[in-house]
């Protein structure tokens, strides 16, 4: 049977264990929308952008982060 020529240190041996869980992401209640998100991030509401419970964008696209008013032109 083989044996180990050093003695793994406490250390060595922790740093291999110290993956073993992992934790769920911070999901929040906005107090405005009443939506669950992710903190510290943006997100989308009814097509409207949110960012700390405030309006960021209204009419946000997801296609090129462009609000949906800028993409209809009536050059006719």
């Amino acid at each position: 049977m083989a044996h180990p020529k050093r003695r793994t240190s406490s250390a060595t041996r922790d740093k291999r264990r110290s993956h073993y869980k992992l934790t769920p992401k911070a999901i929040t209640l906005c107090s405005t929308t009443g939506e669950l998100h992710l903190r510290h991030k943006a997100y989308v509401v009814d097509g409207d952008l949110y960012h700390n419970g405030k309006l960021a964008i209204k009419g946000f696209s997801k296609k090129g982060a462009v609000p949906a008013a800028a993409d209809d032109s009536d050059d006719e």
